[in-house]
């Protein structure tokens, strides 16, 4: 419920049964009144307080026009809502002294046309304004227990804006630090024009204390974090001056997000979280409208652009890799932030399944291959990585198919790969023919006719059959090299590739017999 302005007042039944007039202060008729007091003294200014109304029958108001000059102004001073007087008792028209009086204070100055009980109206007054306290005392103990709630829950960033929407029944945005739009939630009306030309908007409403309200936005902002090192603000979108409940919604929920991202573990900014969201919702349904908006204002631009997706996995087991693979994926995520920032690439970059996924943003008439070179030789230089991309998109929503291209190289590789450059769709060939149908039964199936029975002799009795064929797979020209890439002698070697065919009832010098165990060793090793 809204507080009780001058102009409410005047449209309750109480008053209006005095056919009241407005002569002076229509300036003054949003003040909001918090009480109602009916005195006939002259000198009542000084007992007042801020927001109290005066009605009077003007018995005992000053003669003179100086005098009632005099009373208005004391009126005034200490923060009077208005005055009303009911003519008939001394005046059948108000002095024009005091209406101009009032007029110049922008002091409301009220006729009752007709006589109207005022205990009547003091009593409804009070009652409604009871009535408005009691609601948002209701309306801040729900706040109160809406943030508490979300608090206990650990709730994150996109359950805290969801909840402001809710409270504050309009759009609400996240920034950061630098002005971009890291999160939103849309309100009744559409959403485009509120985020029109942001990052410039933004940063033209300064935020000295902790909460402003910005008139000619619209806005009400507060700091996310303590001043001098807060991380960003929180927006809410509201037209005319922001009620107390607004503004501790908009502070409430500020205090919930700091909290959140102080004890967040597991992502180490909001950022990284926002992309993370991002990316997961384009390979979901990059068709998505309201998706396709939030990359753009969380400033990557995706309309009329090239869109190319990486893959980026670091080599835990490397022995220049000294950190822990956790450490390590950070590291290597922090770096290829840095890279696309300093090559001024835009782009989505997160870790998903242990793998850092990004989406990056090129000009329509960008070299996207020599961006992306350098953009894994920077990495190359400072961590081991391997790179895979897929092919470029012009279209938003196809950029799941090249975020899923650059997964599917990834994938391809074989499980010891290690290296520099940048592999793409054509550098996989057979390996990439299998990965697409790595989830398909007759491969699997093929699999284990082809090695089903090695395996089972290696399980029962040992030998290294299968490592054997492997090995003279890898080294079709040469199988001293095959020997050498187990350890073991030759004749050693021999004994083991006799003991396979026998196993297998196959001749292993057979080219078919070995493209078919080849293909059945290379689908293994996709799918593991």
């Amino acid at each position: 419920m809204a507080s009780l302005t001058v102009a409410g007042m005047l449209a309750m039944p109480a008053l209006e049964a005095g056919a009241p007039e407005v002569l002076a202060g229509r300036r003054g008729l949003d003040r909001d009144v918090r009480w109602v007091h009916s005195a006939e003294l002259a000198d009542i200014g000084p007992l007042l307080r801020e927001g109290d109304f005066v009605l009077s029958t003007g018995i005992a108001m000053p003669e003179t026009p100086a005098e009632l000059a005099t009373y208005a102004g004391s009126l005034a001073a200490s923060g009077a809502a208005g005055l009303a007087i009911e003519l008939g008792r001394r005046w059948t028209a108000v002095p024009q002294a005091l209406v101009a009086a009032c007029e110049e204070l922008a002091l409301p100055l009220i006729a009752l046309t007709e006589e109207v009980r005022f205990a009547t109206v003091t009593q409804s007054v009070g009652e409604r304004i009871v009535d408005t306290q009691l609601a948002e005392l209701r309306e801040a103990q729900r706040v109160h227990e809406t943030f508490t709630e979300l608090s206990i829950a650990e709730a994150g960033p996109s359950e805290i804006l969801q909840a402001v929407q809710r409270l504050a029944g309009s759009a609400v945005v996240l920034e950061s630090e630098a002005h971009q739009v890291l999160d939103y939630r849309s309100g009744p009306a559409d959403i485009t024009p509120f985020l029109a030309d942001w990052a410039t908007r933004s940063r033209a409403v300064p935020l000295d204390g902790r909460t402003v309200w910005s008139r000619e936005n619209g806005w009400l902002v507060t700091r996310v974090g303590k001043r001098g090192r807060g991380w960003g603000r929180l927006i809410v979108e509201t037209p005319t001056a922001p009620p107390e409940r607004l503004v501790a919604v908009a502070e409430r929920a500020a205090a919930a997000l700091a909290l959140h991202r102080l004890h967040d573990r597991h992502r180490d900014s909001v950022i990284r979280r926002t992309h993370h969201e991002l990316l997961l919702a384009l390979l979901t349904d990059p068709t998505d409208a309201d998706v396709l908006q939030r990359c753009e204002v969380a400033g990557v631009p995706i309309t009329n652009r090239q869109l190319v997706g990486l893959t980026i996995r670091p080599h835990i087991g490397s022995a220049s890799a000294s950190a822990a693979p956790g450490s390590l994926l950070d590291e290597v995520l922090a770096a290829s932030v840095h890279a696309t920032h300093e090559l001024r690439v835009p782009a989505l970059i997160c870790e998903i399944d242990r793998d850092i996924r990004a989406l990056l943003s090129f000009a329509r008439s960008a070299n996207t291959s020599r961006a992306v070179d350098e953009l894994a030789s920077r990495l190359h230089r400072r961590w081991p990585v391997t790179v895979a991309v897929g092919r470029p998109v012009t279209r938003a929503t196809e950029s799941d198919r090249t975020l899923r291209e650059a997964q599917h190289v990834m994938q391809s590789l074989p499980s010891d790969a290690h290296g520099g450059g940048v592999l793409r769709l054509e550098d996989v060939h057979l390996r990439g023919l299998l990965a697409m149908l790595g989830e398909d039964d007759r491969v699997r199936m093929f699999v284990d006719r082809e090695l089903g029975r090695l395996r089972e002799h290696d399980a029962a009795w040992g030998g290294g059959l299968l490592d054997a064929v492997r090995a003279l797979l890898r080294h079709p020209t040469s199988k001293s090299a095959a020997a050498a890439s187990l350890h073991v002698s030759r004749p050693v070697f021999y004994d083991r590739l006799a003991k396979a065919q026998r196993v297998l009832g196959v001749d292993l010098d057979d080219p078919d017999i070995r493209v078919s165990l080849h293909v059945a060793l290379i689908a293994e090793d996709v799918s593991a």
